[in-house]
């Protein structure tokens, strides 16, 4: 049921990255599908959300200039392309999947992955 992500990596402020997050389709009850990253000592920030029933897709105004959502056509994969990193966007990002309409708030969200790192030098 956990959603995993891949993408993560080592790279230079400027440089772009993605990430992606992949749901299983046995698992059809799932509404929302989104992007968190953590920080150490801090709580968990939104990034961006899909909600699948419409293919909507929200970033959070933090990022929105920079990070662009899209998913893939099987409807099961969520990208974060992230373009122009600060080393201020160094942080684990995180997938989540809610069976409700989850918003940012990640205590409304029932799975997550494993965590993957984006760690930007400047």
């Amino acid at each position: 049921v956990e959603p995993e992500e891949s993408g993560g990596g080592v790279v230079q402020a400027g440089d772009s990255l993605r990430l992606s997050c992949a749901r299983s389709r046995r698992f059809a009850n799932i509404r929302v599908s989104a992007w968190f990253r953590q920080t150490p000592g801090k709580d968990r920030e939104f990034v961006g959300r899909v909600t699948w029933r419409d293919g909507s897709l929200v970033a959070a105004d933090a990022v929105k200039d920079r990070f662009t959502l899209s998913t893939d056509d099987t409807q099961l994969v969520l990208n974060l392309q992230m373009r122009d990193l600060q080393p201020e966007d160094t942080a684990v990002y995180y997938c989540a999947s809610a069976v409700s309409d989850a918003g940012t708030n990640p205590l409304h969200y029932d799975y997550w992955g494993q965590g993957t790192q984006v760690t930007v030098s400047s």
